[in-house]
Protein backbone atom coordinates (compact mmCIF):
# COMPACT_ATOMS: atom_id res chain seq x y z
CA UNK A 1 0.00 0.00 0.00
CA UNK A 2 2.98 2.46 0.49
CA UNK A 3 6.35 2.73 -0.82
CA UNK A 4 9.17 1.55 1.45
CA UNK A 5 10.58 5.35 2.08
CA UNK A 6 7.02 6.63 3.20
CA UNK A 7 5.90 3.29 5.35
CA UNK A 8 9.13 4.46 7.31
CA UNK A 9 8.06 7.61 8.11
CA UNK A 10 4.23 6.87 8.95
CA UNK A 11 5.54 3.75 10.89
CA UNK A 12 8.00 5.69 12.80
CA UNK A 13 5.26 8.65 13.46
CA UNK A 14 2.81 5.73 14.59
CA UNK A 15 5.15 5.08 17.39
CA UNK A 16 5.16 8.61 18.83
CA UNK A 17 1.49 8.89 18.30
CA UNK A 18 0.97 5.33 19.91
CA UNK A 19 3.12 6.77 23.25
CA UNK A 20 0.59 9.55 23.33
CA UNK A 21 -2.06 7.32 24.17
CA UNK A 22 -0.39 6.48 27.18
CA UNK A 23 0.50 8.56 30.63
CA UNK A 24 1.31 11.52 30.50
CA UNK A 25 -0.30 12.88 27.50
CA UNK A 26 -3.43 10.05 28.20
CA UNK A 27 -5.05 10.79 25.12
CA UNK A 28 -6.26 6.86 25.31
CA UNK A 29 -7.82 7.21 21.44
CA UNK A 30 -4.10 7.61 19.68
CA UNK A 31 -3.17 4.19 21.01
CA UNK A 32 -5.69 2.94 18.54
CA UNK A 33 -4.27 5.72 16.05
CA UNK A 34 -0.68 4.07 16.48
CA UNK A 35 -1.85 0.65 16.15
CA UNK A 36 -3.15 1.75 12.80
CA UNK A 37 -0.59 3.48 12.16
CA UNK A 38 1.78 0.13 12.73
CA UNK A 39 -0.21 -1.79 10.46
CA UNK A 40 -0.93 -0.50 7.25
CA UNK A 41 2.88 0.55 6.15
CA UNK A 42 3.22 -3.62 7.00
CA UNK A 43 0.39 -4.66 4.45
CA UNK A 44 1.96 -5.66 0.81
CA UNK A 45 6.09 -5.81 2.24
CA UNK A 46 8.84 -8.12 1.49
CA UNK A 47 9.86 -9.71 4.50
CA UNK A 48 12.87 -7.82 5.07
CA UNK A 49 11.29 -4.03 4.52
CA UNK A 50 8.66 -5.13 6.75
CA UNK A 51 11.43 -5.91 9.85
CA UNK A 52 12.11 -2.37 9.25
CA UNK A 53 9.14 -0.39 9.42
CA UNK A 54 8.80 -2.44 12.56
CA UNK A 55 12.00 -1.81 14.14
CA UNK A 56 11.02 2.19 13.06
CA UNK A 57 7.70 1.91 15.37
CA UNK A 58 9.36 0.03 18.19
CA UNK A 59 12.01 2.85 18.44
CA UNK A 60 9.73 5.31 18.00
CA UNK A 61 7.78 4.38 20.75
CA UNK A 62 9.80 2.81 23.11
CA UNK A 63 12.69 5.74 22.93
CA UNK A 64 9.43 7.68 23.52
CA UNK A 65 7.96 5.63 26.28
CA UNK A 66 10.70 4.61 28.26
CA UNK A 67 12.89 7.95 27.81
CA UNK A 68 12.58 7.98 31.95
CA UNK A 69 15.31 5.24 32.26
CA UNK A 70 17.82 7.97 30.97
CA UNK A 71 17.40 10.19 33.62
CA UNK A 72 20.39 9.27 35.76
CA UNK A 73 21.91 6.71 34.18
CA UNK A 74 22.49 8.21 30.95
CA UNK A 75 21.57 7.17 27.36
CA UNK A 76 23.51 3.96 27.74
CA UNK A 77 20.13 1.86 29.41
CA UNK A 78 17.89 3.51 27.50
CA UNK A 79 19.07 2.55 24.32
CA UNK A 80 19.85 -0.81 25.17
CA UNK A 81 16.15 -1.20 26.18
CA UNK A 82 14.48 0.45 23.58
CA UNK A 83 16.49 -1.24 20.47
CA UNK A 84 15.82 -4.22 22.35
CA UNK A 85 11.85 -3.94 22.67
CA UNK A 86 11.66 -3.25 19.37
CA UNK A 87 13.87 -5.64 18.31
CA UNK A 88 10.76 -7.50 19.10
CA UNK A 89 8.68 -5.87 17.48
CA UNK A 90 10.19 -5.96 14.26
CA UNK A 91 10.09 -9.66 14.54
CA UNK A 92 6.23 -9.52 15.23
CA UNK A 93 6.08 -7.26 12.59
CA UNK A 94 7.05 -9.80 9.58
CA UNK A 95 4.46 -12.41 11.17
CA UNK A 96 1.82 -10.03 10.88
CA UNK A 97 3.30 -9.15 6.90
CA UNK A 98 2.77 -12.91 6.15
CA UNK A 99 -0.98 -12.74 7.44
CA UNK A 100 -1.39 -9.77 5.71
CA UNK A 101 0.02 -12.04 2.50
CA UNK A 102 -1.27 -15.36 3.47
CA UNK A 103 -4.59 -14.90 4.29
CA UNK A 104 -6.32 -13.14 1.35
CA UNK A 105 -4.78 -15.96 -0.55
CA UNK A 106 -6.05 -18.52 1.74
CA UNK A 107 -9.78 -18.06 0.29
CA UNK A 108 -11.95 -16.48 -1.50
CA UNK A 109 -14.62 -15.29 0.84
CA UNK A 110 -14.55 -11.75 2.10
CA UNK A 111 -15.78 -13.08 5.59
CA UNK A 112 -12.28 -14.26 5.85
CA UNK A 113 -10.74 -11.00 5.10
CA UNK A 114 -12.97 -9.12 7.40
CA UNK A 115 -12.80 -11.33 10.76
CA UNK A 116 -10.44 -13.60 10.74
CA UNK A 117 -7.36 -11.37 9.18
CA UNK A 118 -7.57 -8.70 12.02
CA UNK A 119 -7.97 -11.50 14.60
CA UNK A 120 -5.09 -13.26 13.20
CA UNK A 121 -3.17 -9.73 13.20
CA UNK A 122 -4.28 -9.08 16.35
CA UNK A 123 -3.06 -12.42 17.76
CA UNK A 124 0.29 -11.94 16.78
CA UNK A 125 0.89 -8.76 17.82
CA UNK A 126 -0.29 -9.96 21.60
CA UNK A 127 2.16 -13.11 20.41
CA UNK A 128 4.99 -10.15 20.26
CA UNK A 129 3.77 -9.31 23.60
CA UNK A 130 3.64 -12.11 25.17
CA UNK A 131 6.95 -12.48 24.33
CA UNK A 132 8.72 -9.65 25.31
CA UNK A 133 7.12 -9.78 28.45
CA UNK A 134 8.64 -13.06 29.51
CA UNK A 135 11.90 -12.72 27.84
CA UNK A 136 14.81 -12.36 28.59
CA UNK A 137 15.25 -11.74 31.97
CA UNK A 138 11.11 -12.07 33.24
CA UNK A 139 10.76 -9.80 30.21
CA UNK A 140 9.51 -6.44 30.20
CA UNK A 141 5.28 -6.02 29.58
CA UNK A 142 6.07 -2.32 30.59
CA UNK A 143 3.95 -0.28 27.28
CA UNK A 144 1.31 -3.19 26.38
CA UNK A 145 -1.31 -2.07 24.22
CA UNK A 146 -3.82 -2.22 27.00
CA UNK A 147 -1.81 -0.02 29.71
CA UNK A 148 -3.05 2.87 27.33
CA UNK A 149 -6.65 1.91 28.10
CA UNK A 150 -6.71 2.51 32.50
CA UNK A 151 -9.12 5.69 32.12
CA UNK A 152 -11.05 4.54 28.29
CA UNK A 153 -14.30 3.14 28.50
CA UNK A 154 -12.64 -0.22 27.26
CA UNK A 155 -11.02 -0.63 30.62
CA UNK A 156 -13.87 -3.09 31.96
CA UNK A 157 -12.80 -5.62 29.48
CA UNK A 158 -9.95 -6.44 31.83
CA UNK A 159 -11.98 -8.04 33.91
CA UNK A 160 -12.69 -11.01 31.72
CA UNK A 161 -10.26 -11.47 29.68
CA UNK A 162 -6.82 -9.70 31.11
CA UNK A 163 -4.58 -7.14 29.92
CA UNK A 164 -3.85 -9.79 27.01
CA UNK A 165 -7.09 -9.98 25.89
CA UNK A 166 -7.90 -5.91 25.95
CA UNK A 167 -4.79 -5.73 23.50
CA UNK A 168 -6.46 -8.15 21.37
CA UNK A 169 -9.62 -6.89 21.46
CA UNK A 170 -7.92 -2.92 20.21
CA UNK A 171 -5.56 -4.42 17.82
CA UNK A 172 -8.80 -6.45 16.08
CA UNK A 173 -11.08 -3.33 16.15
CA UNK A 174 -8.11 -1.59 14.37
CA UNK A 175 -7.23 -4.02 12.03
CA UNK A 176 -10.84 -4.84 10.99
CA UNK A 177 -11.56 -0.73 10.38
CA UNK A 178 -8.30 -1.32 8.02
CA UNK A 179 -9.88 -4.10 5.98
CA UNK A 180 -13.15 -2.83 6.11
CA UNK A 181 -11.56 0.33 3.85
CA UNK A 182 -9.52 -1.88 1.97
CA UNK A 183 -12.26 -3.60 1.01
CA UNK A 184 -14.83 -0.30 0.11
CA UNK A 185 -17.16 -1.53 2.61
CA UNK A 186 -19.22 1.54 2.41
CA UNK A 187 -20.70 -0.11 -1.12
CA UNK A 188 -22.07 -2.75 1.45
CA UNK A 189 -22.62 -1.62 4.58
CA UNK A 190 -23.58 -5.10 6.07
CA UNK A 191 -19.83 -5.58 5.75
CA UNK A 192 -18.56 -3.48 8.91
CA UNK A 193 -21.35 -5.84 11.14
CA UNK A 194 -17.74 -7.78 12.28
CA UNK A 195 -16.40 -4.42 13.69
CA UNK A 196 -19.52 -2.69 14.66
CA UNK A 197 -20.50 -5.51 17.24
CA UNK A 198 -17.12 -5.94 18.77
CA UNK A 199 -17.40 -2.49 19.26
CA UNK A 200 -20.38 -2.81 21.01
CA UNK A 201 -19.54 -5.09 23.09
CA UNK A 202 -16.39 -4.14 24.33
CA UNK A 203 -17.47 -0.63 25.64
CA UNK A 204 -21.36 -2.05 26.74
CA UNK A 205 -20.08 -4.84 28.86
CA UNK A 206 -19.73 -3.91 32.40
CA UNK A 207 -16.77 -4.67 34.58
CA UNK A 208 -17.49 -8.01 35.92
CA UNK A 209 -19.35 -7.71 39.51
CA UNK A 210 -17.18 -8.87 42.87
CA UNK A 211 -19.04 -9.27 46.19
CA UNK A 212 -18.58 -6.09 48.94
CA UNK A 213 -17.60 -7.39 52.52
CA UNK A 214 -17.05 -4.27 54.32
CA UNK A 215 -14.47 -1.85 55.01
CA UNK A 216 -10.74 -1.29 55.69
CA UNK A 217 -9.52 1.65 57.21
CA UNK A 218 -5.75 2.22 56.09
CA UNK A 219 -3.66 4.61 56.58
CA UNK A 220 -0.72 5.29 53.90
CA UNK A 221 2.30 7.44 54.37
CA UNK A 222 3.95 9.40 51.53
CA UNK A 223 6.99 10.69 53.39
CA UNK A 224 8.76 12.50 50.04
CA UNK A 225 12.24 11.31 51.57
CA UNK A 226 15.42 11.01 49.79
CA UNK A 227 14.45 7.90 48.63
CA UNK A 228 16.08 7.92 44.81
CA UNK A 229 19.38 5.64 44.31
CA UNK A 230 21.21 9.01 44.06
CA UNK A 231 19.64 11.02 46.49
CA UNK A 232 22.43 12.43 48.87
CA UNK A 233 21.34 11.12 52.57
CA UNK A 234 22.27 9.68 55.82
CA UNK A 235 21.36 6.67 57.28
CA UNK A 236 18.46 7.13 58.94
CA UNK A 237 17.10 10.06 56.98
CA UNK A 238 14.00 8.25 54.83
CA UNK A 239 12.73 6.79 57.94
CA UNK A 240 12.77 9.87 59.61
CA UNK A 241 10.92 11.57 56.35
CA UNK A 242 8.30 8.37 57.32
CA UNK A 243 7.82 8.88 60.83
CA UNK A 244 7.42 13.18 60.47
CA UNK A 245 4.71 12.49 58.22
CA UNK A 246 3.03 9.14 59.96
CA UNK A 247 2.62 11.96 63.02
CA UNK A 248 -0.33 13.04 60.94
CA UNK A 249 -2.28 10.57 61.20
CA UNK A 250 -1.62 9.02 64.99
CA UNK A 251 -4.81 10.27 66.36
CA UNK A 252 -6.49 8.54 63.76
CA UNK A 253 -8.70 5.07 64.61
CA UNK A 254 -7.19 2.78 61.43
CA UNK A 255 -6.96 -0.72 60.77
CA UNK A 256 -3.45 -0.82 59.51
CA UNK A 257 -0.67 1.56 59.12
CA UNK A 258 1.15 1.08 55.34
CA UNK A 259 4.84 2.78 54.36
CA UNK A 260 5.65 2.42 50.84
CA UNK A 261 8.94 0.68 49.37
CA UNK A 262 12.11 1.36 51.02
CA UNK A 263 10.22 3.87 53.72
CA UNK A 264 12.60 1.99 56.13
CA UNK A 265 16.47 2.82 54.90
CA UNK A 266 16.93 0.68 58.25
CA UNK A 267 15.90 -3.62 58.42
CA UNK A 268 14.34 -3.45 62.08
CA UNK A 269 14.74 -6.81 62.10
CA UNK A 270 18.33 -6.05 62.61
CA UNK A 271 18.45 -2.95 64.43
CA UNK A 272 16.27 -3.24 68.01
CA UNK A 273 15.95 0.75 68.56
CA UNK A 274 14.26 0.56 65.04
CA UNK A 275 11.95 -2.11 66.18
CA UNK A 276 11.09 0.06 68.96
CA UNK A 277 10.28 2.61 66.94
CA UNK A 278 7.58 0.11 65.00
CA UNK A 279 6.56 -0.96 68.38
CA UNK A 280 5.27 1.93 69.26
CA UNK A 281 3.65 3.07 66.23
CA UNK A 282 1.56 -0.04 66.06
CA UNK A 283 1.06 0.32 69.77
CA UNK A 284 0.06 3.76 69.49
CA UNK A 285 -2.14 2.82 66.42
CA UNK A 286 -3.42 -0.36 68.01
CA UNK A 287 -2.80 -1.40 64.17
CA UNK A 288 -0.39 -3.47 62.47
CA UNK A 289 2.10 -1.64 60.59
CA UNK A 290 3.26 -2.69 56.63
CA UNK A 291 6.67 -1.62 56.04
CA UNK A 292 9.12 -2.01 53.61
CA UNK A 293 13.37 -2.40 53.96
CA UNK A 294 16.15 -4.47 53.12
CA UNK A 295 16.75 -7.71 54.71
CA UNK A 296 19.89 -10.26 54.66
CA UNK A 297 19.96 -13.60 54.97
CA UNK A 298 23.08 -16.08 54.92
CA UNK A 299 26.44 -15.82 56.23
CA UNK A 300 29.38 -13.41 55.70
CA UNK A 301 30.46 -13.35 52.69
CA UNK A 302 27.60 -14.78 50.93
CA UNK A 303 24.78 -12.92 52.06
CA UNK A 304 21.51 -12.45 49.86
CA UNK A 305 19.35 -9.59 50.12
CA UNK A 306 15.70 -8.91 49.63
CA UNK A 307 13.83 -6.04 48.54
CA UNK A 308 11.20 -6.96 51.70
CA UNK A 309 7.88 -6.00 52.96
CA UNK A 310 7.17 -6.67 56.34
CA UNK A 311 3.99 -7.10 58.46
CA UNK A 312 4.85 -5.73 61.94
CA UNK A 313 2.93 -6.08 64.86
CA UNK A 314 3.79 -4.22 68.64
CA UNK A 315 5.58 -7.11 70.89
CA UNK A 316 5.92 -9.62 68.11
CA UNK A 317 8.05 -7.90 65.64
CA UNK A 318 7.97 -8.79 62.19
CA UNK A 319 5.22 -11.47 61.78
CA UNK A 320 4.86 -12.27 58.34
CA UNK A 321 6.96 -10.89 55.02
CA UNK A 322 6.80 -11.15 51.37
CA UNK A 323 10.24 -10.34 49.26
CA UNK A 324 9.67 -8.96 46.00
CA UNK A 325 9.72 -11.81 43.37
CA UNK A 326 10.80 -9.69 40.58
CA UNK A 327 13.82 -7.42 41.16
CA UNK A 328 14.63 -5.16 38.81
CA UNK A 329 17.03 -6.00 35.78
CA UNK A 330 20.43 -3.71 35.70
CA UNK A 331 18.61 -1.74 38.78
CA UNK A 332 18.22 -4.16 41.81
CA UNK A 333 20.62 -7.26 40.28
CA UNK A 334 23.20 -7.84 37.25
CA UNK A 335 22.53 -10.81 35.40
CA UNK A 336 25.11 -12.18 33.44
CA UNK A 337 27.19 -9.93 35.44
CA UNK A 338 30.59 -11.51 33.92
CA UNK A 339 29.44 -10.14 30.50
CA UNK A 340 27.81 -6.81 31.62
CA UNK A 341 31.05 -5.99 33.51
CA UNK A 342 33.13 -5.73 30.62
CA UNK A 343 30.88 -4.16 28.20
CA UNK A 344 29.95 -1.20 31.11
CA UNK A 345 31.81 -1.38 34.26
CA UNK A 346 31.27 2.07 34.96
CA UNK A 347 27.09 1.35 35.08
CA UNK A 348 27.73 -2.10 36.54
CA UNK A 349 29.93 -0.85 39.32
CA UNK A 350 26.76 1.08 40.38
CA UNK A 351 24.82 -1.82 41.55
CA UNK A 352 27.10 -2.89 43.97
CA UNK A 353 24.64 -5.85 45.66
CA UNK A 354 21.98 -7.73 43.60
CA UNK A 355 18.58 -8.38 45.27
CA UNK A 356 17.32 -12.21 45.15
CA UNK A 357 14.13 -13.16 44.08
CA UNK A 358 11.53 -14.05 46.84
CA UNK A 359 9.46 -17.06 47.13
CA UNK A 360 6.49 -15.75 50.03
CA UNK A 361 3.13 -15.90 48.86
CA UNK A 362 1.79 -12.25 47.68
CA UNK A 363 -0.73 -11.67 50.74
CA UNK A 364 -0.86 -10.40 54.60
CA UNK A 365 -3.32 -11.81 57.08
CA UNK A 366 -4.93 -8.95 58.87
CA UNK A 367 -6.95 -11.08 61.26
CA UNK A 368 -9.98 -11.16 59.49
CA UNK A 369 -8.64 -9.20 56.30
CA UNK A 370 -6.78 -10.32 53.78
CA UNK A 371 -4.38 -7.95 51.53
CA UNK A 372 -2.85 -8.67 48.41
CA UNK A 373 1.06 -7.42 48.05
CA UNK A 374 3.11 -6.30 45.04
CA UNK A 375 6.22 -4.11 45.23
CA UNK A 376 7.03 -1.64 42.25
CA UNK A 377 8.05 -3.34 39.69
CA UNK A 378 5.71 -6.65 40.62
CA UNK A 379 2.69 -4.93 39.76
CA UNK A 380 3.28 -5.54 35.80
CA UNK A 381 3.79 -9.46 36.17
CA UNK A 382 0.07 -10.63 35.28
CA UNK A 383 1.17 -13.71 37.53
CA UNK A 384 1.72 -12.36 41.20
CA UNK A 385 -1.83 -10.52 41.06
CA UNK A 386 -3.48 -13.18 39.89
CA UNK A 387 -2.12 -14.84 42.68
CA UNK A 388 -3.13 -12.71 45.35
CA UNK A 389 -6.65 -12.90 44.42
CA UNK A 390 -6.51 -16.59 44.43
CA UNK A 391 -4.84 -16.41 47.90
CA UNK A 392 -8.12 -14.47 49.14
CA UNK A 393 -6.98 -10.69 48.72
CA UNK A 394 -9.87 -8.65 49.65
CA UNK A 395 -7.92 -5.75 48.41
CA UNK A 396 -4.24 -4.71 47.42
CA UNK A 397 -1.56 -2.55 49.23
CA UNK A 398 0.47 -2.08 46.18
CA UNK A 399 4.51 -0.37 47.40
CA UNK A 400 6.69 1.51 44.86
CA UNK A 401 9.88 3.93 45.16
CA UNK A 402 9.62 6.44 42.56
CA UNK A 403 11.72 8.84 43.34
CA UNK A 404 14.65 8.12 40.68
CA UNK A 405 12.19 9.06 38.01
CA UNK A 406 10.90 12.64 40.00
CA UNK A 407 9.00 14.35 36.85
CA UNK A 408 9.13 12.02 34.69
CA UNK A 409 5.78 10.14 33.28
CA UNK A 410 7.19 6.76 34.83
CA UNK A 411 4.87 7.07 38.12
CA UNK A 412 2.20 8.04 35.97
CA UNK A 413 2.44 5.14 33.69
CA UNK A 414 2.89 2.49 36.89
CA UNK A 415 -0.38 4.47 38.31
CA UNK A 416 -2.26 3.57 35.03
CA UNK A 417 -0.73 -0.26 35.28
CA UNK A 418 -2.35 0.01 39.37
CA UNK A 419 -5.75 1.48 38.35
CA UNK A 420 -6.05 -1.47 35.50
CA UNK A 421 -5.38 -4.01 38.15
CA UNK A 422 -8.14 -3.17 40.51
CA UNK A 423 -10.19 -3.35 37.69
CA UNK A 424 -9.07 -6.32 36.55
CA UNK A 425 -9.61 -8.11 40.06
CA UNK A 426 -12.70 -6.73 41.01
CA UNK A 427 -10.11 -5.12 44.24
CA UNK A 428 -9.50 -1.53 45.72
CA UNK A 429 -6.00 -0.45 45.46
CA UNK A 430 -3.99 1.37 47.23
CA UNK A 431 -0.92 2.69 45.80
CA UNK A 432 1.72 4.14 48.21
CA UNK A 433 4.77 5.71 46.93
CA UNK A 434 7.57 7.12 48.54
CA UNK A 435 7.25 10.34 46.76
CA UNK A 436 3.85 9.87 44.69
CA UNK A 437 2.37 9.53 42.70
CA UNK A 438 0.07 7.75 45.65
CA UNK A 439 -3.75 6.74 45.26
CA UNK A 440 -6.41 5.21 46.62
CA UNK A 441 -8.34 3.72 43.66
CA UNK A 442 -11.90 1.96 44.00
CA UNK A 443 -12.79 -1.46 42.12
CA UNK A 444 -14.24 0.60 39.16
CA UNK A 445 -10.54 1.87 38.47
CA UNK A 446 -11.93 5.35 39.96
CA UNK A 447 -9.61 7.38 42.35
CA UNK A 448 -11.07 8.18 45.68
CA UNK A 449 -8.15 9.48 47.69
CA UNK A 450 -5.03 10.73 46.80
CA UNK A 451 -1.71 12.82 47.47
CA UNK A 452 0.10 15.70 45.67
CA UNK A 453 2.76 14.53 44.03
CA UNK A 454 6.60 15.30 45.58
CA UNK A 455 4.75 16.52 48.98
CA UNK A 456 4.69 15.05 52.38
CA UNK A 457 1.68 13.52 53.38
CA UNK A 458 -0.92 10.96 54.74
CA UNK A 459 -4.60 9.41 53.95
CA UNK A 460 -6.84 7.90 56.10
CA UNK A 461 -8.80 5.84 53.62
CA UNK A 462 -12.35 3.98 54.51
CA UNK A 463 -11.04 1.16 51.69
CA UNK A 464 -13.84 -1.27 50.14
CA UNK A 465 -13.25 -4.94 50.77
CA UNK A 466 -14.22 -7.41 47.81
CA UNK A 467 -14.36 -10.97 47.42
CA UNK A 468 -15.37 -13.19 44.17
CA UNK A 469 -12.88 -13.98 41.16
CA UNK A 470 -12.72 -11.93 38.03
CA UNK A 471 -13.23 -14.40 34.94
CA UNK A 472 -9.54 -12.70 33.98
CA UNK A 473 -8.20 -14.34 37.42
CA UNK A 474 -9.88 -17.54 37.01
CA UNK A 475 -8.39 -17.87 33.51
CA UNK A 476 -4.80 -16.70 34.15
CA UNK A 477 -2.63 -17.42 31.51
CA UNK A 478 -4.64 -19.40 29.46
CA UNK A 479 -6.17 -16.04 27.32
CA UNK A 480 -2.58 -14.76 26.70
CA UNK A 481 -1.70 -18.86 25.92
CA UNK A 482 -4.84 -19.17 23.55
CA UNK A 483 -4.26 -16.14 21.18
CA UNK A 484 -0.22 -17.07 21.13
CA UNK A 485 -1.12 -21.07 19.84
CA UNK A 486 -4.21 -19.97 17.80
CA UNK A 487 -2.58 -17.24 16.27
CA UNK A 488 0.12 -19.38 15.38
CA UNK A 489 -1.58 -22.08 14.45
CA UNK A 490 -3.73 -19.46 12.35
CA UNK A 491 -0.41 -18.43 10.64
CA UNK A 492 0.09 -21.80 9.79
CA UNK A 493 -2.87 -22.96 8.09
CA UNK A 494 -3.54 -19.78 5.90
CA UNK A 495 0.14 -20.43 4.84
CA UNK A 496 -0.21 -23.98 3.80
CA UNK A 497 -4.12 -22.78 2.30
CA UNK A 498 -2.37 -19.86 0.43
CA UNK A 499 0.16 -22.57 -0.79
CA UNK A 500 -2.36 -25.10 -1.76
CA UNK A 501 -4.32 -22.52 -3.26
CA UNK A 502 -1.18 -21.28 -5.30
CA UNK A 503 -0.72 -24.72 -6.89
CA UNK A 504 -3.91 -25.11 -7.91
CA UNK A 505 -3.80 -22.07 -9.73
CA UNK A 506 -0.96 -23.15 -11.34
CA UNK A 507 -2.52 -26.42 -12.50
CA UNK A 508 -5.57 -24.82 -14.13
CA UNK A 509 -3.38 -22.08 -15.89
CA UNK A 510 -1.48 -25.38 -17.21
CA UNK A 511 -4.65 -26.61 -17.94
CA UNK A 512 -6.21 -24.03 -20.05
CA UNK A 513 -3.06 -23.35 -21.54
CA UNK A 514 -2.58 -27.26 -23.19
CA UNK A 515 -6.17 -26.65 -24.16
CA UNK A 516 -5.81 -23.95 -26.22
CA UNK A 517 -2.34 -25.45 -27.45
CA UNK A 518 -4.44 -28.15 -28.90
Amino acid sequence: MLPLWAALIVSALGGFVYDLGFPGASVWPLAFVGIAMALVPLVGRSLLSSFHVGLAFGLAFYLSHVSWTSLYLGPIPWLALSILESLFVAGGAVLITLAYRWVPLAGRSRWLRLIALPALVAGLWILRETVTGTFPYSGFPWGRAALSQSESPFAPVVSWIGSSGLGFVMVALTAGVIEWVRARGWRDLRTAIPVVVVLAIAVAIPAFPTTPTGDLRVASVQGNGPAGYFDPREQGDVLRSQLDATEAVLGDDVDVLLWPEGGSDIDPTRSPSVARIFDGLSEELDAPVILNTVTVEGEEGDERFYNTSLLWEAGEGAVDRFAKRNPVPFGEYIPDRWFYDALVPELTGLIQRGYSPGTEPPVFDLDDTVTGLAICFDVIYDELIWEGARDGAELYMLQTNNADFRGTDENQQQLAIARLRAIETGRSVVNISTVGTSQVIDPAGRTIDALPAYEAGAMVTDVELRTGLTPSVVLGGVVPLLLALGSLAGLAWAGVAAQRNARRRTRSDAGRAGALDA
